[in-house]
């Protein structure tokens, strides 16, 4: 399935994607507005969810908006692919000799075809187009071999860097966190539905100009890995967004950074896209 939520009739609602059809799955009973909670009673829903077919609406006639808004931590790793680790040296940033994590505050979560604010505090706006997937259950210390269990779906985010204040500060948290720099969406494509995450092509394209291609199997800490690191330290909690990463080519190894106007628009197979944006803050 394909859960998003969607603004129809001034009115915020969960649903499917089907096709070029939303579905409202408002009335299945279980389902409140919480994409959260859904993702938590997510085995005992799936039934209902996948035999509804209820209301429905063109899908270019719905907003669609940020599939999660309210998890409890949104996690990025740096530097998880070998060119990417390499610009970034040359930028002068040390590669971590292990899995390297930071915070992105959930109040930049923004959705997939809103503007990314160009905010007046920064000149140096980079994307970093990545794969992410959102944690189903509730786990602590899982091992590589079950971590795959613990994964409700995957999505597209753009991890919206502002590199003068990501320099300011060695847990980077800051230069990551600027309202509306999380794009998210446009859905939550259930794990079942991806026979393999670590076989799709990422794209990220600036005013039609592509700047970023790459496989996920050129992730240098695997899904697997990534899952059982993090779950060693913390407990993780369905709807958690984990961000698995950027590839090569981000506006800092050639110093072009975002400007006002600018359209970015990421793609990756089988996932869908999203597009921002760029807009001078007011």
């Amino acid at each position: 399935m394909k859960l998003c939520r969607f603004e129809i009739e001034d009115r915020i609602r969960i649903g499917k994607v089907v096709g070029d059809r939303v579905v409202d799955l408002g009335d299945v009973a279980g389902v409140g507005s919480s994409m959260r909670t859904l993702i938590e009673d997510l085995p005992a829903l799936r039934g209902a969810l996948e035999a509804e077919s209820g209301r429905d609406f063109p899908l270019a006639k719905v907003r669609l908006l940020a599939p999660i808004v309210d998890p409890q931590k949104f996690l990025a790793i740096g530097m998880n692919y070998t060119a990417h680790a390499a610009e970034a040296e040359a930028a002068g940033i040390p590669v971590p000799t292990s899995q390297a994590w930071f915070n992105k505050q959930v109040s930049c979560i923004t959705g997939p075809y809103d503007p990314i604010e160009l905010p007046k505090a920064s000149d140096k706006i980079d994307y970093e187009g990545e794969l992410a997937f959102i944690i189903g259950q509730r786990c602590h210390d899982v091992s590589e071999a079950e971590a795959h269990s613990v994964i409700a779906g995957y999505l597209l985010c753009n991890d919206v860097s502002a590199r003068d204040w990501q320099a300011r500060s060695p847990t980077v948290t800051l230069g990551k966190s600027f309202d509306t720099h999380g794009p998210i969406g446009p859905w939550i494509t259930t794990a079942d539905e991806v026979p393999d995450a670590e076989a799709l092509t990422l794209s990220l394209s600036v005013n039609g100009e592509e700047r970023q291609r790459a496989d996920t199997s050129g992730l240098i800490y695997s899904i697997a890995a990534q899952i059982a690191y993090l779950s060693t330290v913390m407990t993780l909690e369905p709807g958690d967004i984990i961000a698995t990463g950027t590839p090569s080519g981000v506006g800092m190894a050639s110093g072009r950074f975002l400007a006002d106007g600018d359209i970015v628009r990421l793609e990756i197979q089988g996932l869908g896209y999203i597009e921002n944006r760029v807009s001078a803050e007011l």
